[in-house]
């Protein structure tokens, strides 16, 4: 018995062992997927593909003002409304998430993390938009160029076999997305739709500063420091 126990006890330790190998080389590999440099298979594939996203963008950027003017009927709302206290309080009990932050591009903010933020970003809001669609009307042009938005993301993703890690963070955060469980009433969904709105501008103008560092990014030789 004692030493059935005990073949058993081992059994069990190689496993946990095996296991907590396989979960350090997890990290191991996420780590190099971050830091590793990267050569694009097709240079223009990404700088074209950054270019029809800029495009897109600021078609977005343009139609925003018309569709918050056509959704938000508040009374003093605007895109240029002050954050007072009461919407930042909405902001929380309504649990809109903040875009990714993007950043210049350097040895530490990346272009796979980069592009990864952005399809995130673009993700989310595509997201949200779809939640409130269900109780407003005049955001499904915005929701199909969110889309396309998406899918020029991608081709440049593909073009360096880009962000898988951080974009699987991020998806996870976005399918614990929860908005419409807290719309209530006509009020509540239309600031939902206004700090959407705003914070979707602002990350256009973000996404359009990236994207123009992307289109004009040139990998360095290999051995170049």
């Amino acid at each position: 018995m004692n030493g059935s126990g005990s073949d058993g006890d081992v059994k069990v330790k190689s496993h946990v062992a095996a296991a907590a190998v396989a979960l350090l080389h997890c990290f191991l590999l996420a780590d190099f997927i971050q830091s590793a440099p990267i050569s694009p298979s097709d240079p223009s594939a990404l700088i074209e593909g950054a270019e029809r996203a800029k495009t897109l963008v600021e078609k977005i950027l343009r139609d925003v003002p018309a569709v918050h003017a056509a959704t938000v009927t508040i009374e003093g709302l605007t895109l240029d409304s002050a954050h007072t206290a009461n919407l930042q309080m909405m902001v929380t009990s309504l649990g809109i998430p903040p875009a990714p932050v993007l950043k210049p591009l350097s040895e530490s903010f990346t272009l796979d993390v980069c592009v990864s933020r952005m399809s995130a970003g673009s993700r989310l809001y595509q997201m949200i938009l779809e939640v409130l669609s269900g109780r407003l009307s005049g955001l499904s042009d915005l929701q199909a160029d969110l889309r396309d938005l998406q899918t020029h993301i991608t081709k440049m993703k593909e073009a360096f076999q880009l962000g898988v890690i951080e974009v699987d963070q991020n998806q996870n955060q976005n399918q614990n997305l929860d908005l419409a469980s807290r719309l209530h009433g006509n009020y509540g969904v239309q600031v939902a739709a206004h700090l959407t709105l705003t914070q979707l501008r602002s990350f256009c103008h973000d996404l359009i500063r990236s994207l123009r560092a992307v289109a004009t990014y040139r990998p360095r030789p290999a051995g170049a420091h």
